[in-house]
Order: C-alpha cells, then structure tokens, then sequence
C-alpha cells in the first residue's frame, strides 16, 4: 500500500528527469552498459528500469549536456493544494518545458531550475528495499565464473542529485514549498532531503556548486555482489572513471560511482537507510570529514566539478 503522512503536504517522489545531450547514440550506450532498459522515441531516449513500469528520465538531443527540469510527482488530492502554496509563496508559474510530456503544472524552483508538479502513481519505495548476502556453505564452491557473471540492472531509482548555488537556502526552498524534509547535511556542502511519504533517505540530495546542473543519478541494486559487478561492467564496456567501491556514512549504502560521457555520474546504490511516512527522522548537520564516506577509495577531484554551463537564457 502506498504510504502517506497524515498532515503533511509534500511531493512524493521524483517522477523522472529531464537531460539535454550532444548524442543520443553516446546516451544509449552509456545506459545500456549501467543496465537500463533504453527505449528509443520520437523525442529521443526514456530511460526504464527492467520490470518497473516508470520512465525514469526523458532524454533529448541539444548543443551540450544539460538538465533540463525535474517531474515531481504527487497525490491528486494534493495537487491544488500544493499549487496554491507555491502561488502565495511567490513562486513563479511557468510554461511547460518544450518536449515534456503533457500533464503537468510548472514552477520556476530555485537557481531557476523548470520543475513540474504532476498527478501520478508514487514511484518512491513504500518500504526499504530488500538487500541479499549471498555466502556459501562449508564444502561448497562460492566461485562465480566471469563467463557466467550476470549483469547489474538496477530496481528503481532511488534519488537525484543536484547542484545548487546555496545548499542552505535551497533546502529552505524545498522543506517550505514541495514538503520535503532534511535527513542529514553537511552545511553550505552537502544536503540530502526525504520525501515525506516515505522515501529512502534521501530523494533529493543538494550539492554546492557555482552555479545549478545535474550531480549524479542514483540507483538502487539488491546486494554489495551487485554494486561490485556494475563497477566491473561498466570498466569493461570503456567507462573506467568513477569512484567506489565504497559505502557512505549518511544514508549508510553501499556505492559506485560510474562518470558519464558528460562528467555527471550514475551510482549503483544498495541497501540505502529508508524512512517510512510515520517516522520522525533525528535531522542533524555534521562534519564534513566525519560524514562523507565509511571505506572506499580516494575521492577523485573531479567528484565535484560541475561541467553543465550555466542557465540557459
């Protein structure tokens, strides 16, 4: 049963993402290789997971990498609500953003990023998702032969991560006017907000930066087994820079970060902290050093370079 909290007015989940790039073809072969159901359409590419009804992202083609809005889904007897209290919060109404699907009620968000509100089925968990430890009995083989290795396809996607110009004020700009609530910060750096009626630990996570654009995607496997074959598989298919194997401290997952042909990352994630609609989650803001990553290797530089050109005019 989808969850909902008595009380509160907020958005539910991400319903997908809007991406401008150079070349569909790169766009293709990069998400096929993470483990996406690719499917091509008039606009461009949608982006499925195997199994899961819901589009993920709507990718069209343009000068240069460059995200172009965020679809928000929620309930329909929300709607009209929500509507009114972005209008008396002086949040501009705006045109849908060409090539959307139709459907939706617009809002210029903070940094001037186009976001939708759209009536539509909860696509954020509705519980924490099931994670497996795979081991092997006494006597027993545990090998897995490459040849037979399966590939990583991921469930869901689990949340978005953006740049912002102003980490603090743009949390402020999310809890007041789309319902989400802060789960664990890092200061002017980092922020990771939950949806709430129910979300993992982070639906959308805030990252500082001079100017907006699209940090990674997040996307959730069933085992530590398959963080570790979707790092292998995109090495192989010639996508070697990224970052992990490793497990974060907020949020507490297990991660690995694959670097698109654009300087933006997809993350297989598993076994993430869930929040459920009726829990009261102890925010906090902690040190940077003390809140980034359990294990894994050095964090490369490029981590945090934000390569989108500034907002279109």
């Amino acid at each position: 049963m989808s969850q909902k909290r008595a009380g509160a007015l907020g958005v539910h989940s991400i319903d997908h993402f809007g991406l401008q790039v150079p070349d569909l073809t790169v766009a293709k072969d990069f998400y096929e290789a993470f483990g996406l159901d690719v499917r091509e359409v008039d606009s461009g590419l949608q982006l499925y997971t195997f199994g899961h009804e819901q589009c993920w992202a709507r990718i069209v083609k343009g000068p240069e990498k460059q995200l172009r809005y965020l679809s928000l889904g929620v309930y329909a007897e929300d709607e009209e609500a929500l509507i009114d209290r972005l209008k008396a919060n002086g949040v501009a109404q705006i045109d849908a953003t060409d090539k959307a699907p139709e459907g939706g009620t617009w809002f210029e968000g903070f940094d001037g990023l186009p976001l939708e509100l759209r009536v539509a089925d909860k696509c954020s968990p509705d519980a924490k998702t099931q994670f497996e430890t795979v081991s092997t009995p006494p006597g027993e083989s545990g090998a897995v032969f490459n040849s037979k290795a399966p590939k990583a396809k991921p469930r869901n996607m689990s949340h978005f991560a953006l740049y912002t110009t102003d980490v603090e004020a743009a949390t402020a700009w999310y809890e007041k006017n789309l319902g989400l609530r802060l789960s664990d910060g890092s200061g002017p750096v980092v922020a990771f907000l939950h949806g709430p009626h129910g979300s993992d630990h982070h639906l959308l996570a805030l990252v500082g930066s001079t100017h907006r654009g699209m940090h990674h995607t997040s996307w959730d496997v069933g085992s530590f087994q398959e963080v570790g074959l979707g790092s292998a598989q995109m090495m192989r298919a010639g996508y070697k820079e990224g970052w992990g194997v490793g497990r974060h401290v907020l949020g507490g997952n297990y991660f690995y970060y694959a670097r698109d042909p654009w300087g933006s990352y997809a993350e297989f994630s598993a076994d993430i902290d869930y929040i459920p609609a009726d829990c009261e989650w102890p925010a906090a803001q902690h040190a940077p050093e003390d809140s980034f990553y359990l294990w894994g290797p050095d964090v490369p530089p490029e981590l945090v370079s934000n390569l989108e050109p500034g907002a279109p005019e």
